[in-house]
Parts: structure tokens; sequence; C-alpha cells
């Protein structure tokens, strides 16, 4: 079912702009105290089994990981340069990117961690750059089936055009980065776009919360508006919406669709500046049948397994993290 036809030619300008990387978590101050900075703390083959042994007490046959990154090699290695360079949306903080490996190494990995499915999260920050990047993870989801097909879009004439296109190639899911694209995700120039989402039932994972650095449209009122109008839109928040937690978690209890996945919340790294309210936590149990399970690899300054522990200390039963790391995903991608 691979089909091995060459990968679309990049534009000639694929960078993201100086000052926006992917990070799509938030700076903390430098890597936590008690969390490995690298993978390379621990053997390949004694990772693994780590994560393995973390799914296998639970009783699942594995991990769905709705928040990985994936994308063209060059606009990798530019996000990369970003954070080596400490850039200013990293705090020029060190960030030692934790699974610096190529695409093949990279995907084996998360194979031998046991992730049965995951996503090629990636977006553009320029009008013309979705089209390239869609084609491109189209060509990735063939050559990968166990990723699940993603898509990205942007506020541009003819949006609803290659939305509409992708999701009739076969797209799982979207791709949103408000901070990185610099855009009102209820530009109506979207409506249309998200529109076709909603009527198709695909999700889109969103970053519009205010960190690593609040932007012009961050935050959880242009959500509101882009809900308001489409209220069956299946809209998952990156992050848990880090740091307006508690905002979307309200949003998610007012509109059924809303979910939102744990890409960096909980861990040592994070709740050193963006601590998740313990106030906050019966409200995250209710949810718990809409929280997905997100990593951010491999841009990650710890082990992939910390993400899982951080998780499962948070103590609110075997039942929620079940659904969580694996259930609420397997149902909504019908896995």
């Amino acid at each position: 079912m691979n089909d091995h036809r060459q990968a679309p030619v990049a534009p000639a300008d694929t960078a993201l702009p100086h000052d926006a990387p992917d990070r799509c978590g938030s700076p903390g101050a430098g890597t936590a105290p008690g969390v490995p900075g690298a993978a390379s703390d621990a053997a390949p083959d004694e990772e693994a089994g780590d994560v393995r042994r973390f799914w296998g007490r639970l009783g699942l046959p594995g991990l769905v990981d709705v928040h990985t990154h994936f994308m063209p090699e060059r606009v990798l290695h530019k996000v990369w340069d970003y954070f080596d360079a400490q850039g200013p949306l990293t705090a020029r903080l060190e960030w030692p990117i934790a699974y610096r490996k190529d695409e093949a190494e990279r995907t084996a990995l998360l194979r031998e961690f046991g992730v049965r499915a995951f996503t090629a999260m990636l977006y553009p920050h320029k009008p013309g750059m979705a089209p390239w990047l869609n084609a491109w993870a189209a060509d990735f989801a063939r050559r990968t089936p166990d990723c699940l097909h993603t898509a990205t879009l942007y506020p541009e004439p003819g949006v609803e055009t290659y939305v509409r296109e992708a999701v009739e190639a076969g797209a799982r899911v979207f791709k949103a980065h408000v901070q990185v694209g610099a855009y009102d995700p209820a530009d109506e120039l979207l409506h249309r776009a998200w529109g076709v989402l909603a009527e198709a039932g695909v999700p889109a994972v969103i970053h519009c919360g205010s960190g690593p650095a609040p932007g012009t449209y961050t935050g959880p009122g242009p959500i509101e508006r882009v809900m308001a109008r489409h209220p069956r839109l299946r809209l998952i928040i990156a992050h848990l919406g880090m740091p307006e937690y508690e905002e979307f978690l309200r949003l998610a209890e007012r509109y059924g669709e809303v979910r939102l996945d744990t890409t960096m919340a909980f861990t040592d790294f994070t709740e050193g500046f963006m601590p998740f309210p313990r106030r906050a936590l019966p409200r995250l149990a209710e949810l718990g049948d809409r929280i997905l399970l997100g990593s951010d690899f491999p841009n990650l300054p710890y082990p992939y397994v910390h993400q899982l522990h951080a998780l499962e200390r948070l103590d609110l039963g075997t039942d929620w993290l079940r659904a969580v790391c694996h259930d609420n995903a397997a149902l909504l991608f019908e896995l």
C-alpha cells in the first residue's frame, strides 16, 4: 500500500520565521531538576522497555500519540537550529533535543515504544506554504501506514479548496498553530475551511494557548468564536491550552467536541514555570473521555517515558490513564 513517488519539491523559502520555532510547549528554566536532558541517558532498548512496561501494566495494546512532529527534513532542521540558537521564543534557554535522529530512526523508535498510531504535526507560517506541506504529509502517510494522515491550513484565499482536497485524499487530522502562523483562528478566511472539517468529522489539533509567549490571537477568546460558529468541529487543544488550562477546560465543558492533548503538561520541565492548578484536577478527571496523549516527540528536552510517568502520578485512576493513553484516540480515529 506504500506509494514511493517522489515527494513534492519544497518552495524556495521553507524556513520558519526567525522568531517562530516549532516547540509547541513552553520554555522552562533549562532542563528541569531530576529530568534527564536527552534520550541518550538510557540505551534505546532500555528506554523502549520502560515505555512498553508502562502501557503493559495498564493492559493496553500500545499507545496512541496525537502530537508528534514529522515534517520535511529541511523544515525540521530549521526548527532544531532555532533551539540550538536559544532564540527569543525559548527565552534563550538551553533546549536539548532528546530525539535528534533522522526520519527513519525516529519512526522506528516510536514503533519500538509501542506507539500504535502517531501524527505528523506540521504547519505553515506564511501564505502558499500549506498546500506543499499537505502534499509532503500525504506522501509521508503513504510511506508510513501507522502515521495518521495529517494536513494543515492557513488563512488565505483557496484554503477551503485545499482543505477539502486533503480530506478527500484521506487526511485524518489537521494541525493549526496560532502562534507560529500569527493569525486569528476565527479569521473569516478560515470559516468555510473549519466548516469542511466539522462536516467531515476530521479533528484538528490547534496550538492556541499563550505559552511559551502570548501572541495577538492566543488564548481562549478566538477559539470560543470558532466554536460558536462550528459547534460540531472536533478541536483538540494542544498542551491542555497552557497556561490558560482552566479557561480551555471550561471551553471543553461547554462544547462536547472540544478535546485537549497532554503534550508537555505535568512534566517536571513544565511544572517549574507553568504549573497545572491542582484545584482543576477534578475537572480534568471528569473530562477523562476527551483528554488525549500528546508528547511533542521528537522535540523533547526529556525522555519520552517522562510524559507517561507525569500522567500516572496525577493519580486519577487506571481507567482514566488507559483512556488518555490509548482508548480515547483509538475511538476518535477508529483504530
